[in-house]
C-alpha cells in the first residue's frame, strides 16, 4: 500500500479489449484481489479513503471507473448487463482470473450480473445496499432521494441526507466521511461524472426495478458465498430488499448496521471492513 494510502494512490490506466481505456487504482496485496464497483454517479474519489485503506490493509483492493464514468473513456451504457460486461473487460485487461467482488448500490446490481455472466471468475461476493432485479417497489427512487442526488448540481447536504440517517450521531459521521471523501485528496482528483452518466445509470436502475416476480429467481444461480449488508435506515435501497435478496441466494449471510443509511459502509467503515475481511477469509 502506498505510504499515505488511498488519498495518495496513483491513478493508472489500462486498455480493455472493448476499446475502452479504464482508470483504476490498486492498493494492498493478496492472492485473490478485491475489486470494487461504485455507486450511482460515483467516481474513484467518491470512495471513502478510510474504508479503502482498511480493506487494503489485508487485501489487494482495486477501484475503477467503468465505461464512460469519470476518467474512463467511452459512453456509460444504460443497462446493468452492459455495465457488467464492461467491468469484466476491465478485469480481463488486468489479467485477473479469480477475484472477490464488492458492489455498492448500483455497483451491487452490476456485481450480481457479473456473477451470472462469469460465474467461474468469482470466489466470494459482497453486496452493499442491494436489491434483486424485478423486486416490487424498486422502479425508480423516492422523490426526495432523486431530488437530493439526481439533480444536475448536487450538494454535500443532499449527499448527507441520503447517505446518512436523520440522527445527530449519523449526521456527524456523515460530516466526517464527507470531509474525507471531498477533502482528503487535494491533487490528481478524478474527473467528475457527467450528466450522460447520470441519465444512463438512472435509466439502468429504473429498468432493473421494473416489477417482475419471475426475475427474482435469477439470483438462485449465484452459488458462491455472498455477504449482504445495508444500513437500517437506507432511504435509497430499503433494508427489506437486503432480507429478500439474502433469502433468494443459495449461500448468503446478512448484516444490517444500526443508526445508518445508504452510506453505512462509510459511517461504520472499520466494522464493515472487519466484517468483509472475516467473510473473505
Amino acid at each position: 500500500m502506498t505510504q499515505n494510502g488511498y488519498v495518495a494512490a496513483q491513478t493508472k490506466r489500462v486498455p480493455g479489449g472493448n476499446g475502452i481505456e479504464y482508470a483504476y487504482r490498486d492498493l494492498g496485496e493478496s492472492d485473490v484481489p478485491l475489486v470494487l464497483l461504485q455507486h450511482f454517479r460515483g467516481n474513484l474519489d467518491n470512495w471513502d479513503p478510510a474504508l479503502i485503506d482498511a480493506l487494503a490493509q489485508e487485501r489487494r483492493t482495486i477501484t475503477f471507473d467503468n465505461a464512460g464514468v469519470g476518467a474512463t473513456t467511452g459512453t456509460t451504457p444504460d443497462t446493468i448487463e452492459a455495465m457488467a460486461r464492461d467491468a469484466i473487460a476491465l478485469i480481463d485487461a488486468l489479467g485477473l482470473q479469480r477475484i472477490d467482488l464488492l458492489g455498492f448500490s448500483i455497483g451491487s446490481f452490476v456485481a450480481q450480473e457479473v456473477a451470472l455472466i462469469r460465474p467461474d471468475l468469482l470466489r466470494r461476493v459482497v453486496l452493499a445496499s442491494s436489491a434483486p432485479k424485478g423486486a416490487s417497489g424498486m422502479h425508480g427512487w423516492a422523490p426526495e432521494v432523486i431530488g437530493a442526488v439526481g439533480q444536475p448540481e448536487t450538494s454535500p447536504e443532499g449527499y448527507i441526507s441520503v447517505f446518512f440517517a436523520p440522527t445527530d450521531s449519523s449526521r456527524q459521521a456523515g460530516q466526517q466521511a464527507a470531509g474525507r471523501i471531498f477533502g482528503g485528496r487535494t491533487t490528481g482528483r478524478d474527473v467528475p461524472t457527467t450528466w450522460q452518466t447520470r441519465q444512463a445509470q438512472y435509466d439502468a436502475v429504473c429498468t432493473w426495478g421494473i416489477p417482475n416476480h419471475s426475475l427474482l429467481e435469477r439470483v438462485g444461480a449465484i452459488d458462491v458465498p455472498v455477504f449482504v449488508a445495508n444500513g437500517d435506515s437506507d432511504p435509497m435501497i430499503l433494508p427489506r430488499y437486503s432480507y429478500l435478496l439474502t433469502g433468494l441466494l443459495p449461500d448468503a449471510r446478512l448484516t444490517i448496521y444500526p443508526d445508518s443509511a445508504h452510506g453505512f459502509l462509510f459511517q461504520h467503515y472499520a466494522e464493515f471492513a472487519a466484517d468483509v475481511h472475516a467473510f473473505l477469509e
